[in-house]
């Protein structure tokens, strides 16, 4: 089970922290991603991590502002997201891919395995 929380209503140019809490897997045995989905649009990535946290990979339209991490010892995964702009209000979700080695999980969302319930996230000009 994967939830997800921390979404909320802020104004352009501030920040955000988003959890991913996980229960009921074996979370170092996992890389998570973070995507999101504005209204009429298709869902799309936004940044993973690899199962042991060091490898990051982010979109381009928030490379440099959003960071991604994540504690195994509380089987959690975030998302800072800082200098927010009004596009990039969505809903939030993360999901996780079960990974035998290292390797990042990607960005295609037919990767994972597994998906939280999403987070709103409203960023005002």
């Amino acid at each position: 089970q994967l939830q997800a929380s921390g979404g909320g209503l802020v104004q352009a140019g501030g920040s955000l922290r988003l959890s991913c809490a996980t229960s009921g897997l074996t979370f170092t045995f996992y890389g998570v991603g973070w995507f999101r989905q504005a209204p009429g649009k298709e869902r799309e990535f936004v940044a993973a991590i690899n199962r042991n946290g060091g490898s990051t990979l982010y979109s381009d339209s928030v490379k440099g502002r959003f960071t991604i991490s994540r504690d195994n010892a509380k089987n959690t995964v975030y998302l800072q997201m800082d200098s927010l702009e009004p596009e990039d209000t969505a809903v939030y979700y993360c999901a996780v891919k079960r990974i035998i080695s290292t390797v990042m999980p990607g960005p295609e969302r037919s990767h994972y395995d597994y998906w939280g319930q999403g987070t709103q996230v409203t960023v005002s000009s």
